[in-house]
């Protein structure tokens, strides 16, 4: 089965809640097959330009984990610990 990729930029806008988010996220995606490959961390700009957001990727076993997770009522509990605190792109890829 050929991985799936989400990958995430972030504006935090408050940092209450994004602590106990961040942990919580990790173990709900961990318990779907997902793990982190870019958490953070220094961005180096070969070409274009970079706006400066977090930026997060996490590896899945398919489009269809990624789509039942972020669609299942485990998560949405989860995403209630950062609403209001930050602005968030969200993108789903498929592996090649």
């Amino acid at each position: 089965m050929p991985a799936a990729y989400m990958i995430v930029q972030i504006k935090i806008t408050r940092e209450e809640g994004w602590p106990e988010y961040r942990q919580k996220v990790a173990e709900l995606f961990a318990r779907h097959g997902g793990r982190h490959l870019v958490r953070g961390g220094p961005v180096e700009v070969l070409e274009g330009s970079y706006d400066g957001r977090r930026l997060v990727i996490f590896e899945f076993p398919s489009m269809d984990v990624i789509r039942s997770v972020w669609d299942s009522p485990d998560y949405a509990e989860v995403k209630k610990l950062r609403e209001g605190a930050g602005e968030l792109d969200v993108w789903a890829v498929p592996g090649v």
